[in-house]
């Protein structure tokens, strides 16, 4: 393992498999993780980055993450939190079987402010400076081929009546995050808005329709990098960058 030095810039992320950079391989069908190196993209310090990001994590297991890690955390200049794609989501499989039933998602709204409120009251309180991500876009339209593939497609469509409201509830979601950013002070990086200021945001995803491609993820570490370096994310402020 390389050495970590004193001027070294150190960052650790939280979240799931977007702050993990997990992506859809075509080649294969298989998920993988993205290869950029954030050191060429930043040309200064050199970036130490530890990523506690788990696949399929929601806030309620970010949490116990956090906590797992909480003698580290002060280690850190900044801290990415990165939650809400898997909070959001349905057991589709259920919903599939059982359409005429009520479903909740993974972790209701309420539910999942209150959670991802604690993960930032479990870092202030080890001295951490965390800085929240937006949720990027999905396509709805693949995403739901995907889920969908063996399972009764007929059921899930009568249960969530249109394709669009998958985008729309996923929209709710990022809603909660820019708006709890606001609420607490926390600095937010809106990557979503860096997608949506694409023409074509859908070439940016994966075939899966949640996960960005290689150029997605290209896309969100330039735009992390820029706030960064221009330091348009200040402590006490919630910014967004395009």
């Amino acid at each position: 393992m390389e050495a970590k030095h004193e001027n070294d810039l150190k960052m650790c992320v939280f979240g799931d498999s977007i702050g993990k950079g997990v992506l859809l391989q075509n080649d294969s069908g298989r998920y993988g993780l993205v290869k950029i190196n954030l050191n060429d993209l930043v040309g200064q310090k050199k970036i130490v980055l530890d990523n506690f990001a788990k696949m399929g994590s929601t806030v309620t297991k970010g949490l116990a993450i956090v906590k797992r890690h909480a003698s580290k955390i002060a280690k850190y200049d900044t801290i990415f939190l990165e939650f809400g794609g898997n909070d959001c989501s349905y057991a589709w499989e259920e919903i599939a079987e059982n359409p005429q039933n009520e479903h909740i998602p993974k972790t209701p709204a309420l539910a999942f402010e209150n959670t991802y409120t604690k993960i930032i009251e479990e870092i202030k309180a080890n001295s951490g400076n965390p800085i929240m991500l937006s949720l990027p876009p999905l396509v709805p339209e693949r995403y739901f081929e995907w889920f969908s593939k063996k399972l009764n497609r007929e059921n899930i469509l009568k249960w969530v009546g249109s394709i669009d409201v998958i985008y729309r509830w996923q929209e709710m979601y990022n809603l909660k995050v820019v708006l709890l950013a606001k609420k607490l002070s926390i600095p937010l990086i809106d990557i979503r808005s860096a997608f949506l200021n694409k023409r074509q945001y859908k070439d940016f995803l994966c075939k899966d329709g949640i996960h960005p491609n290689d150029s997605g993820y290209e896309l969100i570490y330039n735009t992390i990098v820029k706030a960064m370096l221009e330091r348009n994310v200040q402590k006490d402020g919630v910014v967004f960058v395009k």
